[in-house]
């Protein structure tokens, strides 16, 4: 029988933080005479007294929480803040609907990117702040989750990436906890570095930290319906694209730098491989865009950069409509999509580390073909990958395309045209944002699609986010029976 007070404790206490995040779009709002920090007030007030509740009636230690009380709460902790995040936006002046609030706050803490709300120049602007909040708060969430969380319960590989000296479960949460709260500083600083350099480069200080907390987070939420590409900057433009790189990157090895490791990061051969990635990306389609669309090359350079790094590391920022660059960008961005970036980064996605764990196994299957007899380990970061570790990336990569093609064939079904149906699926269990076709590409919006189909992406994002298996392990009889 499985204790769920730690659980609740647990979620009480992330509901109390979020009730305390409500209160700063409450403050700005009531600073600039908006009436919606009414709103705010009254939401953050259910939301303390909820998370308190619960906080003081299953106060437990917490150094024992077992497997299965992690993975029950990894995904509660998700699906209650997206609950009660969500009541602001239902109630604001933008008369949303719960399902529509519901959708964008799912997809603020997963750092989608996904909005339905049309008019983002003209909405309040706590509202706004709220948005970003959502995001900065999933970014960091994401990172402690791969840190202290997922490596514990080998979820899709991640064992690789357990703490040193925590072989056993109980001794892995206080080790990667603490090391989770030094890596929330460098992120946190980050965030301030890049409000600074958004302040500077032209953005108003409501609009730098906006975006500041949305680029770190790799999140793509905007302060306006056209995205970057509404402030025509090419330094903004420049500022985002380092921002969202930073953000695709392992936070551990920023922590090892700052420790004086200071190769750290080049030494790690996943983040050398999302560089090639990102590299390789950004002369293709700088290429296409001088050669066959008859941009300057500075220009195509511009454009390209940002917008692949963009969906690459799904942030979901836009300052074209790719949609409309030519017959090659369709394939290119949907299949980037599923990519993302490194583990223990704030992105989504399949992750860098997981295409290289199969293309070494690959490797030395092919080899085992040639020479039946010899002897072929395949590694990782120079060190051999276990048996288990390549069970788990291969178990991973058929889940993720099995819950894609169902998500896929669910949208299908109400009604939804093949492209819309088919990007709006990649784009949620990738959590990237926009996706492709004239609805939901860069240039649309979720708005149309009917609530049975923005539960669904909803679904989606959560399941993404957590890493497939986080989720659909609670759909298991065995697990309730322990």
């Amino acid at each position: 029988m499985i204790d769920f007070r730690p659980v609740f404790w647990i979620v009480g206490v992330l509901l109390t933080t979020l009730a305390v995040g409500m209160c700063i779009p409450a403050v700005v709002d009531l600073y600039l005479g908006h009436p919606d920090w009414q709103v705010f007030a009254v939401s953050a007030a259910l939301t303390l007294f909820i998370g308190v509740a619960l906080a003081l009636m299953n106060r437990t230690p917490i150094a024992r929480l077992s497997v299965r009380q992690a993975f029950l709460m990894t995904t509660a902790s998700w699906v209650a803040l997206a609950l009660f995040a969500a009541l602001p936006l239902a109630f604001s002046e933008l008369d949303l609907s719960y399902t529509d609030a519901f959708f964008e706050a799912m997809s603020g803490l997963t750092t989608t990117g996904s909005t339905v709300i049309v008019g983002l120049d003209e909405a309040p602007p706590g509202l706004l702040l709220w948005r970003a909040i959502l995001q900065c708060l999933g970014g960091i969430g994401i990172v402690v989750m791969a840190i202290a969380v997922l490596p514990m319960l080998r979820v899709g590989g991640m064992q690789l990436f357990r703490m040193e000296s925590s072989d056993k479960s109980e001794k892995a949460l206080p080790r990667s906890a603490q090391v989770a709260g030094y890596t929330a500083v460098i992120y946190f600083a980050l965030v301030g570095l890049w409000s600074f350099a958004y302040w500077a480069a032209g953005m108003t200080p409501m609009e730098a930290t906006s975006h500041a907390m949305t680029t770190i987070a790799t999140g793509g939420f905007s302060t306006s319906d056209g995205s970057i590409g509404h402030f025509d900057s090419a330094l903004i433009d420049a500022i985002a694209i380092l921002g969202m790189i930073v953000g695709g990157m392992p936070f551990v090895l920023y922590l090892r730098m700052v420790a004086g490791d200071r190769g750290a990061l080049w030494r790690d051969s996943q983040v050398r491989a999302f560089l090639a990635i990102v590299a390789a990306l950004v002369v293709i389609g700088t290429m296409w865009l001088w050669l066959h669309n008859g941009l300057n090359p500075v220009q195509a350079l511009r454009y390209a950069s940002f917008n692949l790094i963009s969906i690459l590391t799904g942030t979901g920022y836009a300052t074209s409509d790719f949609y409309r660059w030519g017959d090659y960008a369709v394939p290119l961005f949907f299949f980037i999509m599923f990519i993302g970036g490194c583990a223990g980064s704030t992105t989504c996605g399949i992750k860098v580390f997981r295409f290289q764990v199969l293309y070494a196994a690959a490797r030395t299957q092919i080899h085992h073909l040639f020479q039946p007899h010899g002897v072929f380990i395949p590694y990782y970061n120079r060190r051999p990958i276990p048996d288990d570790v390549i069970n788990s990336v291969l178990g991973f990569f058929f889940m993720f395309i099995l819950c894609f093609g169902l998500l896929a064939i669910a949208l299908g079904m109400l009604g939804l045209d093949y492209l819309t149906a088919i990007s709006g699926a990649a784009t949620a269990i990738c959590n990237v944002g926009p996706a492709l076709g004239e609805i939901i590409g860069p240039a649309g919006n979720f708005k149309p699609l009917p609530d049975a189909a923005k539960w669904l992406l909803a679904g989606g994002m959560l399941i993404g986010r957590l890493e497939l298996f986080t989720v659909i392990i609670l759909f298991s009889r065995a697990f309730w029976r322990g």
